[in-house]
């Protein structure tokens, strides 16, 4: 494993191990297995994990595969405030003790203003005093480095790195988001600071990889250096100097030990410009056929009328990524509407809440209504009322 430092000279690995898709087992985290992925990741040199409030069940599960392993030392954990809750200044001691007692700490190496989007939502925790709610926790070792996590555009992002002096800092950032969302300027800029940034969704919640059209997988199957998809995806990252570290949602072993691999091979600058030429490649044919941005994150989640957000954009995608109609269709209805309480698209009532957590600030609601009339024209909707009328489910 190949490390970069922070602003103390401390080191973080190049590989993060990203928390929030743990495999689940039912309606909660598949806790021995994510237990040996993690204690693999750990034992090969992984020494940032990274979780958050919001995440269901995720600071529990860390907190006790640390402490099965009597490991917690050996790692930085980072964790979120959910700004976005935040109503008073007693709210936020209350956020992070709860946060303590699930990680089972008494401290916090790297923490984040949770998905800050602009200079507003922070001005606002100024006045609830946070800056000296800070200073407090970082002068008793409560908290060791202070960071915020950022979706929104570059402009956003740049005047949010100016507003305090930030430790470290989280963006999205793979070779589809080079020039949204913070984007490289983002990112040097940040560099420029001396200020360490963590990359989160490398690959897109695995879109660079199980959703790629065709003719992009016949790029990379052809190319001389036999990599992976996600090889490609990770090495773009890691051959950029400015970024630290790479969170990768790792949720099989397979998945730990390619990471770690490329992780401790690779080299900043070592793109030529046949690699750079290849990725742009790529790129073209993504844009050729991707029709929503969607990430998977689940930020939008849970829809009031539960609606499969995230599910409904997959199977979108899929129609015209692998040009599979018939399968992407049937995907849909058994995931969404062959369900006891019904999850598709047609249960939107267009009241934008999903909207407002979006961190790709998707027009989630239009997008929804295109892609129930591609997944479920008229032969479809009829199989969905006779399955739910006769309840075959």
């Amino acid at each position: 494993m190949q490390y970069r430092n922070n602003r103390k000279g401390e080191p973080i690995s190049l590989l993060g191990y990203g928390c929030m898709r743990f495999t689940k087992k039912g309606n909660s985290i598949d806790i021995d297995k994510a237990e040996k992925e993690v204690m693999a990741a750990i034992q090969a040199g992984v020494n940032y994990l990274d979780t958050a409030y919001l995440y269901p069940g995720n600071e529990e599960a860390v907190g006790e595969i640390l402490a099965r392993n009597n490991c917690r030392d050996k790692v930085n954990i980072a964790t979120k405030l959910p700004q976005y809750l935040v109503k008073t200044s007693a709210a936020i001691d209350r956020y992070f003790n709860e946060e303590l007692k699930r990680l089972r700490t008494d401290y916090v190496d790297y923490y984040l203003m949770h998905m800050l989007t602009d200079v507003a939502a922070w001005e606002k925790l100024k006045r609830l005093g946070i800056e000296e709610w800070i200073a407090k926790k970082k002068e008793s070792g409560a908290i060791r480095n202070i960071g915020f996590s950022f979706h929104g555009n570059t402009e956003k992002f740049l005047e949010i790195l100016d507003a305090y002096d930030w430790d470290f800092c989280q963006i999205q950032y793979n070779y589809m988001d080079e020039n949204t969302q913070a984007g490289r300027k983002g990112l040097q800029a940040a560099a420029a600071k001396g200020i360490p940034v963590i990359i989160m969704e490398p690959l897109r919640g695995g879109k660079l990889v199980d959703l790629l059209p065709d003719k992009a997988k016949e790029l990379i199957a052809a190319n001389s250096k036999k990599r992976s998809a996600a090889e490609w995806a990770l090495r773009w990252l890691w051959e950029q100097p400015e970024v630290t570290c790479v969170l990768s949602g790792m949720n099989s072993m397979d998945m730990v030990e390619e990471n770690i691999r490329i992780a401790s091979e690779v080299q900043a600058n070592e793109f030529t410009d046949e690699d750079r030429e290849m990725i742009e490649n790529i790129k073209q044919e993504i844009n050729r056929t991707i029709k929503v941005n969607c990430t998977g994150c689940q930020y939008c989640m849970p829809c009031p009328k539960g609606v499969d957000i995230p599910g409904t954009f997959r199977c979108y995608n899929e129609l015209y990524t692998e040009k599979k109609k018939k399968s992407a269709r049937h995907e849909y209805i058994q995931t969404t509407a062959f369900q006891k309480e019904p999850k598709d698209a047609y249960q939107c009532v267009e009241c934008g809440k999903c909207e407002q957590h979006c961190p790709q600030q998707l027009p989630i609601r239009k997008y929804l209504k295109e892609a129930r009339k591609e997944l479920q024209p008229l032969p479809y909707r009829v199989v969905v009322k006779l399955l739910r009328l006769f309840k075959f489910w």
